[in-house]
């Protein structure tokens, strides 16, 4: 193992042992001295087995399994987990079971193929969903698998060769420097599995959540003995407060979405809480009570969805000009980096095998025929005129390539991706200059609608893909290895999302009773429709919002966060809130930090068992009523409301309990 360092003296490079460590070096997370290199847990000098038919067998049934998982999730609640975590725990589970000997690296691949499933899944249905809510209201708008399997791949082939450039600057020249929450995580998680002693309770742990949450979700989901939703408008007393002040309150019961307020953290949980409390006990209100009739004879959710939402977006929009503005150094230092790669491909070539990622020659040429792809795709498949589509391709091309360091650099310092944002910035931006040129009404929104999927796909991919290779450096994987088969995992996580898409609009559909939520989609298409089909765009409710952006930036708020939690309904943004309470409560347990340690990481894995299993479930769910079973329509009886309170504190208490039971 690694020699120990001194806390403030500059400690001599670590010696290569041939013995690999069985826990993270040293000096993974802090940043170097001045003569000092990192040693990775694979040794670097040596080759082990990364790529087999075991590991890109299992990476590619992990990612049609959580590409359906998160699809679904995201699609009901606007929130996709990110299947990194699961992923790892379940591949060092099964290695463990199959008495796999030094199966790290193959692990590492199966993370990274498996992965796949949340980017692509993040990118796809923040967006297209979208021209199914529009098709409600213009019939000749038509949305087929090969649109979203095709956005899907392209934007996930663009991310990858756009951020391929960037790597060494973010995780071996910023190495120390970026917390990298997800990573650390999932390279602890795979990092146990060189301890057989620890690896087969992470599974059944993560196993025993899991099923506790699909069955606890799928109950609700398919028979509806408790209600998804409680809220005050449920009881007579709630109603007339309701009409009378506007005034409600919600909370989702559903186990997925508490499991990821556990992991979201109370920090972010309370101020995505503050922007939906702002709207909903604030602004709906006030434009409920001082409004022109119109809106004073309109619900709650109403005045929600046609008023404070907007500036919600608006401040979305800004969240994403900020991170641009705050990136622009880092863009250019990795483009230097990348230029110098360019240059002297003959040294890049004696790197050690960990160093090694796919030529900037082969990178370059890969990058040209995506590029020519995607403008055959925009040409023959969306648009249909060549000019027009070559504007959408420049469209594409250069906003996909400035946000891409701004999805990377958010993951690498708080593990969130600020697609939507980005991607909304992106949709004003097409729109106005695909009206300016002609293409406007319902084909005009197909078209910004397929750009924006490549485009939010392109930056959810970047952002993902920068966790994948910081644990590869991590642990001494090949980089290159890493590169070339994550562009598989992006194939067959593409046709998975669109075929899950599908299946979902004829199940739930978008719009009417029983209808998904698809928030995300829903902002896009509120704010394209106005502008592509000549009606009145709400400039004013932007512009608002992008003003509170910068004054939340300017006072330290996180603005993607607040304006995030403004935007989404209150009932998903309340169970966060408790997620992140319990995740508080647990880290505040004891004065034994070992102790404390170790309770959240047990609550880590079961809060991630819960996400996998309602998630899973969840489309297990939507089969169920595909084949026969009516919807639940009982969400708003007195007796489902409190049964539903009643299973909501049991899976609370269930979560709590769990991380409390750790032991150091």
């Amino acid at each position: 193992m690694d020699t120990k360092i001194k806390a403030g003296v500059e400690a001599p490079q670590p010696p290569m042992t041939d013995v690999d460590p069985i826990e993270m070096p040293e000096n993974a997370f802090r940043e170097l001295a001045a003569d000092e290199t990192y040693r990775p847990v694979m040794h670097p000098a040596r080759d082990y087995a990364e790529v087999t038919p075991y590991s890109v067998t299992m990476g590619l049934i992990l990612a049609v399994i959580f590409s359906a998982a998160a699809a679904y999730l995201g699609l009901k609640i606007g929130q996709v987990f990110e299947a990194a975590i699961p992923i790892a725990i379940i591949a060092v589970g099964l290695s463990s079971a199959l008495k796999k000997n030094n199966a790290l690296g193959q692990n590492v691949i199966i993370q990274s193929i498996g992965a796949c499933s949340g980017v692509i899944v993040a990118g796809a249905i923040f967006t297209l969903p979208a021209l199914y809510i529009l098709q409600a209201s213009y019939p000749e708008i038509t949305v087929n698998f090969f649109e979203i399997f095709l956005s899907s791949l392209f934007g996930g082939v663009l991310g990858i060769l756009f951020f391929i450039p960037f790597r060494k600057y973010f995780v071996k020249d910023m190495h120390g420097k970026y917390p990298f929450p997800e990573a650390t995580a999932t390279a602890q998680v795979l990092i146990s599995g060189q301890s057989a002693k620890s690896s087969g309770g992470q599974a059944r742990t993560l196993l025993i959540a899991s099923l506790v949450g699909g069955v606890y979700d799928y109950i609700v989901a398919t028979f509806g003995w408790w209600t998804q939703v409680v809220t005050t408008t449920a009881y007579s007393w709630g109603q007339t407060v309701a009409d009378k002040f506007k005034f409600v309150f919600s909370c989702n019961t559903g186990a997925a979405v508490l499991g990821m307020g556990y992991l979201v953290g109370l920090k972010y949980a309370f101020v995505i809480f503050a922007g939906s409390i702002f709207v909903w006990w604030v602004l709906v209100p006030i434009f409920g009570t001082y409004g022109s009739p119109e809106i004073t004879a309109l619900s709650p959710e109403q005045i929600f969805r046609d008023y404070p939402r907007l500036i919600g977006i608006g401040g979305i929009a800004m969240a994403g000009i900020i991170g641009i503005i705050k990136s622009s150094g880092i863009i250019a230092q990795a483009v230097g980096l990348a230029s110098r790669e360019l240059r002297s491909a003959a040294k890049t070539r004696s790197e050690q095998r960990w160093q090694l990622d796919i030529s900037m020659k082969h990178i370059t040429y890969f990058i040209a025929i995506a590029l020519i792809a995607v403008l055959i795709f925009f040409w023959i498949g969306v648009i249909g005129t060549f000019w027009q589509a070559l504007i959408a391709w420049i469209v594409v091309t250069v906003i996909a390539f400035l946000f891409t360091t701004v999805a990377a650099n958010a993951i690498a310092i708080v593990g969130s991706n600020p697609v939507s944002g980005m991607t909304l910035m992106t949709l004003i931006i097409a729109s106005g200059i695909f009206v300016a040129i002609g293409l406007n009404g319902t084909s005009g929104i197909v078209a910004a609608m397929v750009v924006g999927g490549v485009v939010c796909t392109a930056l959810s991919m970047a952002g993902g893909f920068v966790t994948d290779l910081k644990i590869g450096y991590w642990l001494g994987s090949t980089p290159r290895k890493q590169e070339s088969w994550k562009f598989l995992g992006t194939l067959v996580s593409a046709a998975t999302v669109g075929a899950v898409i599908l299946m979902l609009n004829n199940v739930y559909g978008f719009t009417g009773d029983g209808q998904l939520e698809a928030p995300q989609a829903r902002a896009m298409a509120k704010v394209l429709e106005p502008m592509m089909m000549g009606g009145e765009t709400p400039w004013t409710l932007y512009l608002v919002g992008a003003l509170l952006a910068l004054i939340l930036n300017w006072l330290g708020v996180p603005p993607l966060a607040f304006c995030l939690g403004m935007f989404l309904p209150l009932h998903l943004n309340t169970p966060m809130l408790v997620g992140g309470l319990i995740s508080w409560f647990v880290n505040h347990s004891s004065k034994d930090k070992e102790l404390v340690k170790a309770r959240n990481d047990r609550g880590t894995l079961v809060a991630s068992g819960l996400i996998a299993g309602g998630a899973l479930f969840g489309v297990l769910a939507a089969v169920t009523i595909m084949c026969g079973m009516p919807v639940p329509t009982n969400g708003d009886e007195f007796i489902p409301q409190i049964l539903g309170l009643v299973a909501y504190a049991a899976i609370i208490a269930y979560l709590y309990l769990s991380a409390r039971s750790a032991r150091k």
